[in-house]
């Protein structure tokens, strides 16, 4: 199934504000869990709550660079980047699936090292009280990041919140771990789900890969989207048809290309009023979205783009 991402509700300022503050909050909350799941880890020597440390760690690195992406994707447009800067936040979001994966695998490694020379837990009531911790200042975060995700439609962002969403699963599973090795008396169990754990993130990361491809790729927007503008612009009654909509995503800003057909007869000037209501239709419809419309005289089939054979090389 092809992932998209969610057009904006706000623009401009208010969803620069809105976008900093998510990111803000990120850094926060990953430097408060760092020091406490570290002084948790120093007490209990757990593998699992080693793996939500390194889990912690990798999210302010990737909170850290959302901060910087998200500052630069809202640049204003310059000589050398005529389209903006938008791309820069599913950059963020593909280098976040790397720190994702590599850390997963320096877990995975440690819980295999952790099967074959098992070591028993200690002070596990610490790691529990730590864990609780977490959960509860993780949902308040991923709570206020799903909101700026959905004002903004930020990827970066969505990123990052799928990164604390898949942490409040491992913060339940080291919990239930150290539960069942103080009660099991079982140490190689701790290495068995922080394993699992190194799966779950790895699972996590694919799929931020993958939506950051569909921006970088400039993926087309979903269907339904597609529809309504099509509609919008044959709303107006001078306007008999549409074609060639071309859509995509980066960052903040939406682009929207598409041909109107009109009257042949019509004179420029008016083609071009009839040209710049649709246009005003469209802006209200998508604030956030560069517009460009070319008029077409009806009945007039264009030449389509194709490309030119191959040639034999000899």
């Amino acid at each position: 199934m092809a992932e998209t991402t969610a057009l904006p509700l706000i623009h401009g300022e208010a969803a620069t504000r809105l976008r900093l503050r998510a990111t803000n909050a990120a850094l926060a909350v990953a430097a408060v869990l760092i020091i406490a799941k570290f002084a948790a880890w120093l007490a209990t020597g757990s593998v699992a709550l080693l793996s939500s440390l390194v889990d912690s760690l990798v999210d302010a690195c990737a909170s850290l660079v959302n901060f910087v992406a998200v500052r630069h994707a809202a640049t204003p447009a310059d000589r050398e980047h005529r389209f903006g800067h938008g791309k820069a936040e599913p950059l963020a979001a593909l280098g976040q699936s790397a720190f994702l994966i590599g850390s997963a695998m320096l877990l995975m490694a440690e819980a295999v090292r952790r099967l074959i020379l098992p070591v028993p837990v200690t002070n596990p009531g610490t790691g529990i009280v730590v864990m609780v911790f977490s959960i509860a200042v993780t949902l308040g975060l991923v709570a206020y990041q799903r909101h700026a995700v959905r004002q903004t439609g930020s990827l970066a962002i969505g990123a990052d919140e799928l990164h604390y969403r898949s942490d409040l699963i491992v913060n339940a599973s080291v919990i239930l771990t150290l539960l069942l090795g103080r009660a099991l008396g079982q140490p190689i169990l701790d290495p068995v789900f922080g394993g699992a754990i190194g799966i779950w993130i790895i699972y996590g990361a694919v799929r931020i890969a993958r939506l950051s491809l569909t921006q970088l790729m400039d993926h087309e927007l979903p269907d339904e989207e597609r529809a309504r503008i099509r509609a919008i612009a044959e709303s107006r009654a001078e306007v008999s048809a549409v074609h060639d909509i071309k859509t995509r995503v980066a960052g903040p800003t939406a682009f929207i290309q598409l041909h109107i057909e009109m009257d042949g007869g019509l004179s420029l000037l008016e083609a071009h009023r009839i040209s710049d209501s649709v246009e005003a239709d469209l802006r209200r419809a998508y604030p956030h979205a560069e517009i460009i419309i070319h008029e077409d005289p009806a009945g007039i089939e264009e030449p389509r783009m194709s490309f030119p054979p191959q040639v034999a090389r000899h």
